[in-house]
């Protein structure tokens, strides 16, 4: 399994568009091979931003890199013309290769 993630240092006065857009964007993840599960989070408030993440699950790296390079991926990326900007800097992205899973029906299991 692996899981990617891009950190996001959202305005403070842009959190309400920036989660709309998210919510509202066609994001294509179901249609590839290896999609697991998506969740958009919202973390701790600094002084001029929250930061936020968007965590996805994937069967393997290789399906994550697929993915990226994939139709589904640039039409879900398209930039709406003409927005403000919603967070400072660029997303921050984190890849990492699942080690352990530990569920409610299964105690432990070594990823695969």
């Amino acid at each position: 399994m692996f899981i990617a993630m891009n950190r996001f240092k959202v305005l403070k006065d842009a959190t309400e568009d920036f989660e709309a857009v998210w919510r509202n964007r066609d994001s294509h993840l179901n249609e590839m091979k290896g999609f697991v599960e998506f969740h958009l989070l919202r973390g701790p408030e600094h002084e001029d931003h929250i930061l936020y993440s968007s965590h996805t699950v994937w069967a393997s790296k290789a399906d994550f890199e697929a993915w990226t390079k994939s139709e589904q991926f640039r039409k879900a990326h398209g930039r709406a013309p003409g927005t403000r900007p919603l967070y400072a800097g660029h997303p921050q992205f984190e890849g990492f290769e699942v080690i352990q899973t530990l569920t409610r029906e299964t105690p432990a299991q070594a990823a695969e």
